[in-house]
């Protein structure tokens, strides 16, 4: 008989509510044994959809719990390291969401201190998961991009000026647009291209009052970027371009150009993708594999479901798979790191006007 993976989720909104309990359910001997929450009211929302009963408002008490083997950590931005240290004193496999910290100091401490542990450790870059961008992934991997030429990537979404609560506060989020929504399209960058040699940023706050509250952070944000292998980067993401709806049915989209052929990705057209010879007549659909549209070893069946949600249950799987084989999870705390220097240089560049280097390949 299997030894159940037993799970403590720390922060019981929306996201663990959409992504992360749905994921879990599917994952063959895994458990919720703990939920921790700040807010009382949020945790007994999650108590009644999953009938846990094992709660608490304080996550140095879930932490330490002999019954807990892995922790969800789905809280505001700022207190990611501080958890994510005490969940790795206790020997607990970590899934941290994205952006791992409010800078690269922080989240690379995070992905050391758990590499040391032995730890299992996981940045919810949910995205990863999209059978699209895996073919894509596999494609460019085998070089039928060739000489990579250009990425480009764009976010647009129309979030109108409602309440964001604590995403609309720098010192609780540390950045806007460019942590949520830009730091995905930077970890497709790092995944298709490679990583960052340099770059010049923008971050725009065009509504300094979101509802009835201030708002500190930006609402768009694009990115010039240079790659170490010479390829050209452009980034953008915006939560204000009117009358593109939200999430998949916005705009949401990858190309890449390279000396053999280019391929565009978008989100919402999950099991296919574009693509060009050099020097032919344009553009052409091709279907994603079978193959492609679960992650490999998930036990969930892509024809049920909505499968523009149902691809993010695979990163639970992910998580879980990691912690029984005892191997590295995809992602891992280094590529969330790895994303967050780059914002990091984003909002220098964004402050200075000028180019910002990268450590070339940052560990």
């Amino acid at each position: 008989m299997t030894t159940p993976v037993r799970v403590a989720i720390i922060g019981c909104g929306s996201i663990t509510l959409q992504n992360h309990l749905p994921g879990l359910a599917l994952c063959p001997d895994t458990q919720v044994t703990a939920l921790c929450d700040a807010n009382p009211a949020v945790l007994e929302r999650a108590r009644g959809q999953t009938g846990v009963a094992a709660l608490s408002t304080r996550f140095e008490e879930v932490v330490r719990r002999d019954d807990v083997d892995a922790v969800i950590i789905a809280t505001p931005n700022h207190t990611h390291p501080r958890i994510a240290l005490a969940a790795v004193a206790h020997g607990k496999h970590l899934l941290c969401e994205k952006p791992l910290a409010l800078n690269a100091a922080d989240a690379f401490a995070m992905a050391e201190a758990a590499e040391r542990a032995g730890v299992r450790h996981m940045t919810a870059f949910t995205y990863r998961f999209v059978p699209a961008m895996r073919y894509l992934h596999d494609l460019v991997k085998r070089g039928d991009l060739g000489q990579p030429y250009h990425y480009r990537s764009c976010r647009l979404q129309d979030w109108g000026t409602r309440n964001l609560g604590w995403r609309q506060v720098r010192a609780l989020a540390g950045t806007g647009e460019l942590g949520d929504m830009l730091s995905h399209r930077i970890d497709f960058a790092h995944l298709l291209i490679g990583p960052m040699r340099r770059l010049v940023a923008q971050l725009k706050r065009i509504h300094p009052v979101r509802g009835d509250a201030p708002s500190d952070l930006d609402d768009w944000v694009a990115l010039l970027a240079e790659f170490e292998c010479g390829a050209t980067g452009v980034l953008e993401s915006s939560k204000l371009a009117s009358g593109r709806n939200e999430s998949w049915r916005s705009l949401d989209s990858v190309e890449v150009n390279g000396s053999e052929r280019s391929f565009v990705f978008i989100t919402g057209r999950w099991n296919q993708i574009e693509t060009g010879r050099a020097g032919g007549p344009g553009l052409e659909t091709i279907p994603v594999p079978e193959e492609y549209w679960r992650w490999p070893g998930s036990p969930r069946d892509p024809r049920v479901g909505d499968p523009l949600v149902t691809f993010r249950y695979d990163q639970a799987w992910e998580f879980v798979d990691a912690i029984r084989q005892q191997r590295p999870c995809v992602p891992d705390f280094f590529d969330g790191a790895r994303v967050q220097a780059v914002m990091d240089a984003a909002v220098r560049s964004a402050e200075t006007g000028q180019w910002m280097g990268l450590a070339p390949n940052p560990s």
